[in-house]
């Protein structure tokens, strides 16, 4: 048997470990074709949703009233809803492709289907660390909270890995989602201990805290967007690496690739997307753990496709929560409400099918 095709039996192995499946090599040759098809789904997906997110809302818009503010005519109530509705939808769009990016590389890096920036922790450190600089600090510059939440986010990772790694058997799947969920709950306790007694910031962050896509503007998106990019493309330039490291580290460093380096290059990716979107959007749970298993079935486990067609789902995944948010409920659910309640019963039936294996 070649390399290649030793290559080709772990991964599907891998692949196997993900959706419960016996392996089967040929399920990870997804043709190109249908790797197209899927992505141009999931584009149409994605565009209807967000055109839905700018009609629906508390007062409905027509078509013309749509292309009225997208012109940047806000004569009238209709076209100015459809204008404040825009950055919404765009900002949606922008942290759910981020933290499905991120969920994916966290997964690659750990190989641990449960990983998720707001399962690990991730997230709560940094909801924690700007929390701290706006109430200790009295920090409002809107670079200070996307470097701030980056450094919690790097903390809070490098912590729940020390605490995952300790013992017997290193930093297995159940331990790093233990350590994450018990670091992640102490890290949201903080936070509501610190806004509870002030008054003044509380009620602008009460929405925050539970994270929702409200409120947005073009300044943030501008502010937040190229720190997304930076973080991105990180994660897209390690992909070749995340298909090494599924191999196994032993297996990974024989073919020439360095794992330390692929790993942690990887993981600042992770971390900036995630550190990013949670100091815009606030901690959003479950959106990097459900659209990387989603998104395996249909396009393969290879990273090189698998993290731009994450990125797609997961803005899809967002913007439809958004929406959902908006119609079940007057005035609104917050999206990290909406997504907690599709998030949890999955990461149930993952523990309950999957046993929680390495991947």
């Amino acid at each position: 048997m070649s390399l290649s095709e030793r290559e080709r039996e772990r991964v599907a192995e891998t692949s196997a470990a993900l959706s419960g499946a016996a392996p089967d090599a040929a399920a990870l040759r997804r043709p190109a074709a249908v790797r197209l098809l899927w992505l141009i789904v999931a584009l149409g997906v994605l565009a209807a949703l967000c055109a839905a997110s700018v009609a629906i809302g508390v007062r409905a818009v027509s078509f013309g009233d749509i292309l009225a503010g997208l012109t940047g005519d806000t004569d009238g109530i209709a076209p100015a809803a459809v204008a404040a509705r825009l950055p919404r939808t765009v900002l949606a769009a922008l942290v759910g492709a981020a933290l499905a990016v991120s969920g994916t590389s966290m997964q690659a890096v750990t190989r641990n289907p449960l990983a998720d920036p707001g399962i690990l922790g991730v997230s709560g450190g940094a909801a924690l660390a700007v929390v701290i600089g706006i109430a200790f600090f009295g920090m409002s510059d809107p670079y200070a909270f996307i470097a701030v939440a980056i450094a919690g986010s790097a903390a809070a990772a490098v912590f729940v890995y020390g605490v995952g790694s300790l013992g017997r058997g290193g930093a297995t799947p159940l331990k790093l989602a233990l350590a994450g969920a018990a670091a992640s709950a102490a890290f949201m306790s903080l936070v509501s201990a610190i806004l509870l007694p002030r008054i003044d910031i509380v009620e602008t962050f009460r929405f925050w805290q539970i994270g929702g896509v409200g409120g947005a503007t073009w300044d943030r998106i501008a502010v937040v967007a190229p720190v997304l990019a930076l973080g991105g493309v990180v994660c897209l330039v390690c992909a070749r690496g995340m298909n090494s490291l599924a191999l196994g580290d032993d297996l990974a460093a024989g073919l020439g690739e360095h794992v330390a380096r692929t790993r942690l290059v990887s993981s600042a990716g992770a971390v900036i997307l995630c550190g990013a979107a949670t100091a815009v959007a606030g901690p959003i749970a479950f959106v990097g753990l459900v659209i990387p298993h989603l998104c395996r079935l249909l396009v393969g486990t290879d990273h090189r496709f698998l993290l731009p067609f994450s990125a797609v789902a997961g803005a899809a995944l967002l913007v439809a929560a958004d929406v959902v948010g908006r119609v079940v409920a007057r005035p609104e659910i917050e999206v990290g409400i909406v997504t907690a309640l599709i998030g949890a019963p999955f990461f149930i039936w993952i523990v309950r099918r999957q046993k929680v294996r390495e991947l």
